[in-house]
């Protein structure tokens, strides 16, 4: 009798483990994860992103970039690619160059698809379904690599058009559960639309309804902030809105000037580092007519920091300062922020912008 129950007992307990199991997402022992609204490591380590994108599509030869950047105190880098519908296309060899380079300067790469940018408004923008076609084609060169790169899917997917930006939140979701279904289990950043600043409140009213699309709950979203964001009410409101509904969000992109207005960054790095998120900033060189003064560096040259390289590097809250290592390379766990948010300042956000960030 003894016997019968304990063998009816163990196989209730291995049922048990087994529906647990089933029900956790794929992988969930490797790589980053969203945890509390946070990204974590594999080993539940907060890990906030300090870093600056570089154009490798367009200078694929600066491959001492990756190694400059991190020389200055970044802990991640975000990737310009091509999935050859505007550019010529980065294929497997080079991404999974571009991987090796990131893991041997001790990187963490946030890799993005460019070709995305500005659909509906941009000629010749390919869509997000066109990106994530690319994904499957060079997803071989991310495979296994989810501790170490995250898949931005594709670069500020919509322009300022209102009857395509209703299409965000669907396109959006039907890229994630197209890449969850052909084995990407990596973390998958997706940008706003109205090149990436959100503007119309797009991304911010429909997040929470795209994340719960992700069968494995792993998507980090990610505004750019430029002129839109030249009043810190606007940022605060912005940055608030997610932290307070528990959503995981980065600055992906942000410049200290631009066409399209004068962007806080003294605020956006502020209050980045308060409430402990992410930032990218845009860029470490090669910036053409007319927004040069975004590159960091002059001529891929870490000796010749712009303004703007000098303040986003080694500015109040900028990367030297703030940026703490990856825990996979050694660097020391990171505690989610505990600061209050505080109240916004009272300024009025400004007019909406009118073109590209780049």
């Amino acid at each position: 009798m003894v016997k019968r129950l304990l063998i009816a007992l163990g196989s209730v307990i291995t049922l048990v483990a087994a529906l647990f199991a089933h029900s956790l997402p794929a992988h969930a022992d490797t790589g980053f994860q969203v945890r509390d609204g946070r990204l974590v490591d594999a080993a539940g380590n907060d890990f906030v992103i300090r870093g600056v994108s570089h154009a490798h599509t367009w200078f694929a030869q600066e491959t001492q970039s990756f190694a400059d950047i991190k020389s200055l105190g970044a802990n991640a880098v975000r990737v310009v690619l091509s999935s050859g519908d505007r550019w010529t296309e980065n294929g497997v060899d080079d991404v999974a160059n571009v991987v090796a380079e990131c893991k041997a300067n001790q990187l963490i790469c946030v890799l993005e698809v460019h070709d995305t940018t500005g659909y509906g408004e941009q000629a010749g923008a390919a869509t997000l379904d066109q990106a994530v076609d690319y994904w499957l084609r060079i997803q071989e060169a991310v495979e296994g690599e989810e501790d170490h790169i995250l898949v931005n899917i594709g670069n500020e997917p919509y322009g300022n058009d209102s009857a395509t930006n209703q299409n965000w939140a669907s396109d959006t979701s039907a890229a994630i559960n197209r890449l969850r279904d052909a084995g990407f289990d990596h973390t998958l950043v997706v940008d706003a639309p109205n090149w990436g600043q959100d503007w119309q409140g797009t991304m911010r009213d429909n997040a929470q309804s795209v994340f719960d699309s992700d069968p494995h709950a792993n998507t980090v979203f990610s505004v750019h902030m430029y002129g839109v964001y030249e009043q810190e009410s606007t940022i605060v409101s912005y940055l608030e809105d997610f932290v307070d509904a528990g959503l995981p969000l980065i600055i992906g992109e942000f410049g200290h000037d631009h066409s399209d207005g004068n962007p806080d960054e003294d605020a956006i790095m502020h209050h980045a580092e308060r409430l402990g998120l992410g930032y990218v900033g845009w860029s470490w060189s090669g910036n053409g007519s007319p927004v040069e003064y975004l590159d960091m560096v002059e001529d891929f040259d870490v000796n010749r920091l712009t303004p703007w390289g000098e303040r986003i590097f080694n500015g109040p809250n900028g990367i030297a300062e703030t940026a703490e290592e990856a825990p996979i390379y050694g660097g020391g766990p990171t505690d989610p922020p505990t600061e209050e948010p505080t109240d916004p300042p009272t300024e009025e956000p400004t007019d909406p912008p009118s073109g590209e960030c780049e």
